[in-house]
């Protein structure tokens, strides 16, 4: 990993460990929330018998959502030392410390043997990773045979998009975005059938509506004296989320779901699927 890469990695951890990305995002670090979550475990299948690899858990409301919803044991990870923490806290909470784990770890270098889990989940966060190929790789070697993969996350087109580069766009998730063709490549080159595209930008402009209104509470609890948010830029983050706003209405941002499975593994989707061209991401 170059220092870069580190440096990348660094900066995401510690803003999605941030009080204020809860303030904005609430549990759910990701367009669509538990309802997407839901749609992922019932693509991939999980139930009762399965253990399950949330691949960069936030604060744990999707493991903690399957585990319950499912009633499979569920091992998540995540680079930030404070989501850890309020992951296992949440989990022991609703009393589910001996069915969910939670451990600091990179998706790049997954720390289980191979063939051990049954399916795996990652959301808004395979655009993030500076290596997605090793991390797709690691996906592949920690599912066992036959074992199922469910990501959901940000696409943009090929085309430069000015507006929404620098800091913000990688602590953003937009920032090493990729076309889903390119996704689902990168995931076949790892050893996995894509089974399930399906299109979800509605969810990613809702989830920006709710940041801009969030913002705008920020910004008056900030003058208020209120809120103490000394290295904020709140007028910029404002005009950033109104440019992502725009990306997505006219097609230059969007937001996917993929289901794969390792090579070899055919099974039907009961639940149905959708087709998608790439042309809005």
């Amino acid at each position: 990993m170059t220092g870069q890469d580190a440096s990348v990695k660094q900066c995401c951890a510690a803003f999605y460990g941030s009080d204020l990305v809860h303030l904005l995002l609430g549990d759910s670090f990701h367009p669509g929330g538990e309802t997407l979550t839901l749609r992922l475990g019932t693509l991939l299948g999980i139930s009762p018998d399965s253990r399950v690899l949330d691949a960069a858990a936030g604060r744990g409301a999707s493991a903690i959502h399957l585990a319950e919803t499912f009633g499979c044991r569920v091992n998540g990870i995540d680079f930030s030392p404070e989501n850890v923490a309020a992951a296992r806290t949440a989990a022991a909470q609703r009393g589910l410390a001996g069915q969910v784990a939670f451990a600091m770890a990179d998706a790049e270098k997954i720390p289980f043997e191979e063939d051990v889990f049954d399916a795996i989940v990652c959301e808004c966060a395979f655009c993030t990773f500076p290596d997605k190929a090793a991390a797709a790789g690691e996906f592949s070697r920690v599912l066992k045979p036959g074992g199922r993969l469910g990501l959901s996350d940000l696409t943009r087109t090929s085309e430069p998009l000015p507006e929404l580069e620098g800091l913000l766009a990688w602590v953003s998730c937009i920032g090493d975005a990729q076309p889903v063709d390119v996704y689902c490549g990168m995931l076949q080159n790892a050893g996995f059938e894509v089974q399930t595209v399906e299109d979800y930008t509605y969810a990613l402009t809702d989830l920006i509506r709710q940041i801009q209104g969030r913002l705008i509470l920020t910004e008056v609890m900030k003058g208020l004296r209120k809120l103490d948010l000394p290295d904020v830029d709140i007028t910029k983050a404002k005009n950033f989320a109104q440019a992502a706003l725009e990306a997505s209405r006219t097609g230059k941002l969007g937001y996917a779901l993929i289901s794969a499975c390792r090579t070899g593994c055919r099974f039907a989707d009961s639940a149905g699927s959708s087709g998608f061209d790439g042309t809005s991401g």
